[in-house]
């Protein structure tokens, strides 16, 4: 495989200061900012950036505060050197070409995650790029435990500080259009209104854009195989990190629980009151979250027949029965605990709220043959199939986008 070190990229683009006032820096400087358009493409992987994602994944591990918080320890281990080395040998696999990062990418998280920022900032670092990344409005404690592992970081690893600025603030449309002006790439999480806002801002001629729209996932159980396994309280556990550590607000999170095989009754019963039972150990729950759910459940019943709500006892856990799937639910789809529940007996069935590009994620407990047939349908929904429990696994190929590509430019020699 051919290797390059950096390659420089042209001063043609440049930030007037007078439009990032306004801007709060949690890592990296105005000064920084300004000069990113200047600063040299990396190849992917390099030797640095392995080190400085190494440093910060053991940073943060060595945090007592992180171990509280299960999404800081995952993404602590996804930047860990035996991670990335392991994307490396994946990802850089082409003969005769030089992968060198794009440039500046300028990254919008979203405001309802806490740590989807990292995994955003850790791709276009670890592909190359220049970062400038806005993190969420939003005070989340996990936001401040990655920030100062990051600082850490850049104190060990000066020679990085020119390629990570995280920045803060609010809707202003001239810092969008300023950041904008210099990105090679845009990356736009957190649904198709923000993918609006920020399209009013202008990118240059060859820059390129990664949108990341509104999706919903679901998950599907087959009774027979839940019931069967020895380790049922650590599936439970699984689908809570699924769902309620981000409030089910994640894209990820399944807002449809499917069940099939011969025994649903008896899993049902099993696997919810196990859940109930970590929920009401675990999750703190505010009443407006129970108002918005009970106004779903409404929603969803005035709109299709055959919709009936499940008393659980505790509305820190919302079941919504459905006798047949149609086009559109998830218009009324909830959050904080919020599942609607269908009885399968074909797996086809699901196309029916599979056949959309809104659908992302299906997660299973079972064999994952049984969704086969489902995709031999030409279904246009769905872009991962994973275990219960893996639903927030991040991936260099995310949403149907090959995240490495997207970041990169090839350069091909014959």
């Amino acid at each position: 495989m051919l290797r390059y070190g950096g390659a420089a990229i042209p001063m043609q683009k440049s930030l007037d200061k007078e439009n990032l006032q306004g801007i709060q820096y949690l890592a990296g400087s105005e000064e920084i900012l300004a000069h990113m358009p200047e600063v040299e493409a990396r190849e992917p992987f390099c030797g640095e950036i392995e080190e400085f994602l190494n440093f910060l994944s053991k940073t943060l591990l060595s945090m007592p505060e992180a171990k509280l918080y299960p999404d800081v320890v995952t993404f602590a281990f996804w930047i860990r050197r035996s991670s990335v080395k392991k994307l490396a040998e994946r990802f850089q696999a082409e003969e005769n070409c030089i992968h060198l990062g794009r440039g500046v990418a300028f990254h919008i998280a979203p405001s309802n995650v806490a740590v989807n920022y990292a995994y955003s900032f850790a791709a276009g670092f670890m592909t190359g790029n220049a970062n400038v990344v806005r993190i969420p409005s939003k005070d989340f404690p996990q936001i401040s435990i990655i920030n100062k592992a990051v600082n850490m970081a850049l104190e060990q690893y000066p020679a990085c500080r020119p390629y990570i600025c995280f920045v803060r603030y609010g809707r202003e449309q001239r810092i969008n259009d300023a950041l904008s002006s210099i990105a090679d790439t845009r990356i736009v999480w957190g649904g198709d209104r923000t993918i609006a806002e920020l399209r009013k801002s202008p990118l240059g001629p060859r820059a390129s854009e990664i949108t990341f729209a509104d999706r919903y996932s679901l998950a599907v159980i087959d009774s027979d195989a839940y019931l069967a396994a020895d380790n049922q309280p650590r599936i439970v556990d699984d689908f809570y990190n699924d769902t309620y550590l981000t409030d089910q607000n994640a894209c990820t999170s399944p807002r449809l629980v499917v069940w099939c095989g011969s025994q649903t009754a008896r899993a049902k019963e099993r696997f919810w009151s196990l859940l109930l039972e970590r929920v009401q150990k675990k999750y703190e729950f505010q009443s407006i979250q129970g108002v918005n759910k009970l106004t779903n459940a409404f929603l969803a019943a005035a709109a299709q027949e055959g919709t009936h709500m499940i008393s659980c006892g505790d509305n820190r856990l919302v079941r919504i029965s459905l006798d047949h799937l149609f086009e559109g639910l998830m218009d009324f789809r909830g959050d904080s605990g919020y599942f609607y529940e269908y009885d399968c007996q074909d797996i086809r069935d699901l196309k029916a709220v599979c056949d959309d590009t809104h659908c992302q994620t299906v997660s299973y407990i079972g064999d994952p043959q049984m969704f086969l047939p489902l995709l031999k349908t030409g279904v246009r929904g769905i872009d991962r199939i994973v275990p219960v429990g893996k639903t927030m696994d991040f991936d260099l190929i995310w949403d149907g986008y090959n995240l490495y590509e997207r970041l990169t430019r090839t350069i091909h020699i014959s």
